[in-house]
């Protein structure tokens, strides 16, 4: 039993004339009949003996390329002819290939386009839309727009720590007094309260002992995360404000 290969090795006819047009780099517009028959047939015998699957539609095109081959090598009959004829002899027998090739070119570089087109969008996974408001924090309208980050508060504890290291008297009897950060915050919260809800952040800090700068400093960073105060500032370097949220208790 013989053992037989089929194979798409091209798409058509029209597809192994390209191929050979692209690999032998002929003017798809001046195609010489001789050279492109000849190796159209090649390909055609070799895939026979590959006992490859030949459609009927290649040896078509291959008896139109003898034809069209044949038409060129007649000697053209220039007597007793009238005008209709002479205008119909001196049309290019290629001229309908031409065309063809010419056409399924253009689709067959539009293909090609289309199939890069659905590889990149194979590349894009995409979901419905969900309902993301169950995860929407509430927004406070009256929060200003202001961009102030945790290194602008150091900055300004920077600066307070060198106030009050310039401030500090010549002798202190110093008291040790230790307080957690949760107390602290309780008492930044009143502090705010009772001052019509505005302290400027330099007056959050009368203690000029490190322990008591260092856990206030450390409360107003915990309110901030918690949206239980506002950090304003008018612009860069200016005095920093804590205020609380209007309607917060």
């Amino acid at each position: 039993m013989e053992y037989s290969v089929k194979i798409e090795a091209f798409e058509g006819p029209l597809d192994l004339l390209l191929h050979l047009i692209n690999r032998l780099e002929i003017d798809i517009y001046d195609i010489p009949m001789a050279e492109i028959t000849e190796q159209y047939l090649l390909y055609v015998h070799a895939m026979k003996v590959l006992e490859l699957d030949v459609a009927s539609e290649y040896l078509v095109m291959a008896a139109t390329l003898l034809a069209i081959k044949s038409r060129m090598l007649l000697p053209q009959q220039e007597e007793e002819l009238s005008e209709d004829d002479f205008e119909y002899e001196e049309q290019d027998p290629r001229d309908d290939l031409v065309e063809k090739l010419i056409e399924y070119k253009k689709y067959k570089e539009a293909a090609l386009e289309l199939k890069h087109l659905e590889e990149d969008r194979s590349q894009m996974f995409t979901k419905p839309p969900s309902d993301l408001t169950e995860y929407m924090k509430e927004i406070q309208p009256d929060k200003l727009d202001i961009d102030i980050s945790v290194y602008d508060m150091i900055g300004a504890l920077n600066k307070l720590l060198r106030r009050k290291k310039l401030q500090k008297p010549l002798s202190t009897k110093i008291t040790r007094q230790e307080i957690s950060i949760e107390k602290r915050m309780e008492e930044i919260i009143k502090e705010v309260t009772i001052s019509s809800g505005k302290r400027s952040f330099n007056s959050l800090f009368p203690f000029p002992n490190k322990d008591h700068i260092v856990v206030t400093f450390l409360a107003i960073l915990e309110l901030m995360k918690r949206n239980e105060i506002f950090v304003e500032q008018e612009g860069n370097f200016h005095e920093i404000f804590i205020s609380r949220p209007k309607g917060v208790n």
